[in-house]
């Protein structure tokens, strides 16, 4: 849905929270969720929707009539599809995901391919009078690769000169149609760039020369305007769970990506579970107690550790931070489990929704982005106390962005 403040939004849910991902499965959610979180949210005006796809339901939806018949339900409807999600490429519940979420990463062909489908899709849906976004991930899972610096080197090349074929397909977009596409990279902890500092290293050090020498070439153009390119077309999703996780300032991030010429393509708004330790040993046995339910089978719950000398140490997964918590000496934990945005204290814990909050002031003051998604994914996996009818659960984190933008 659009909001018009001074600067003017688009504001959605991502998709992804809905199991499912054939086409035919994807389309029946929507029809179950959309038209009545519409008559709630937006009843006479247009409704955005934030399309998550796996690699399946994009092949689906290029055959035959099906994208012509998904257009004409979201014109009689009044909807429109603005971003897309590219970041799980096939399933997303209801089985083991972990870090698989990463495969097939962007060194591989087939994650090219499916990107390359999902920009077709967007630039056929898109409206003419908006800019498209289809979020990634942050190219590759970290821990893959630990102590294999050359096989790092020949992935990050290799992700570079992807990323450039998907860049010169959306300048090709461009110039025929005159929309503008961008493909965001999602940081996030233990990604291959999960912080400010890797995101501009990684376009300075890498995708700008190496992907800025492919188009170069590829376009018969300058280098100089093959790096601008880039810039246009590859930007970044800034999750709000992902940079509270990591424990970095969004007024700093935002300062950094705009020095390096980064543009900000979309912020998912999400909280991350924030757990400050208590010292009493009798205590902390309660605190690690009321984590249990949090370490869960289905995803990555990473964990980012806050000494009391403001160093900071990296856990791969909840379910391993949990033991040290018996004589761990660290002043916080925040963990990467997507919580309720509306929800800032539960039990003994609070979540980042004051990284929000920050963010979406941010946003009335620096017009850094237009695409906002609200992407909790973990109603299935959330301990039994947090769970609400699903339709009340997203009107109400609609509400609640709504009450922080008007």
């Amino acid at each position: 849905m659009k909001i018009e403040t001074n600067h003017n939004f688009h504001l959605t849910y991502c998709t992804n929270i809905h199991p499912g991902e054939e086409w035919s499965k994807v389309f029946a959610n929507l029809k179950q969720y959309i038209p009545a979180l519409k008559a709630q949210l937006a009843p006479e005006k247009p409704y955005g929707i934030g399309l998550r796809l796996a690699d399946v339901a994009t092949k689906e939806l290029l055959q035959g009539n099906a994208l012509a018949e998904f257009q004409s339900w979201l014109t009689e409807l009044d909807l429109y599809v603005f971003t897309l999600n590219g970041f799980p490429f096939g399933g997303f519940h209801w089985q083991v995901v972990k870090d698989q979420v990463y495969a097939p990463d962007w060194s591989k062909q087939e994650r090219l391919e499916y990107t390359l489908r999902l920009v077709n899709i967007l630039a056929q849906l898109l409206p003419a009078d908006m800019e498209g976004s289809i979020s990634t991930l942050p190219l590759s899972y970290k821990p893959w690769f630990k102590g294999n610096q050359l096989f790092l080197a020949s992935l990050t090349s290799s992700a570079s000169l992807n990323l450039a074929q998907v860049v010169a397909e959306m300048a090709r977009i461009r110039t025929e149609t005159g929309k503008l596409l961008h493909i965001d990279l999602e940081p996030e902890p233990d990604g291959l760039i999960e912080n400010a500092a890797e995101v501009v290293d990684y376009f300075q050090r890498h995708l700008l020369p190496i992907g800025g020498e492919y188009l170069a070439k590829h376009l018969g153009i300058s280098l100089e305007a093959a790096e601008a390119l880039i810039l246009e077309h590859v930007r970044v999703c800034y999750d709000t769970c992902h940079f509270a996780v990591e424990y970095e300032n969004p007024v700093s991030v935002f300062k950094q990506f705009q020095a390096a010429g980064i543009q900000v393509g979309k912020i998912q708004i999400s909280a991350a579970l924030q757990v400050n330790i208590p010292n009493d040993r009798e205590q902390r046995s309660l605190v690690k107690k009321r984590l249990l339910p949090f370490a869960e089978s289905t995803y990555l719950h990473q964990v980012i550790a806050r000494e009391s000398t403001g160093r900071l140490r990296h856990y791969t997964d909840l379910e391993k931070a949990l033991p040290d918590l018996d004589y761990t000496t660290d002043r916080e934990w925040r963990i990467h489990f997507h919580v309720p945005i509306f929800i800032h204290d539960y039990q003994l814990f609070q979540s980042t929704q004051d990284d929000i909050s920050t963010v979406l002031d941010l946003l009335q003051i620096n017009h850094a982005c237009s695409h906002l998604e609200i992407e909790t994914y973990t109603w299935e996996v959330l301990p039994t106390e947090m769970k609400l009818d699903l339709l009340a659960s997203i009107q109400r984190e609609y509400e609640w962005v709504l009450s922080k933008m008007l």
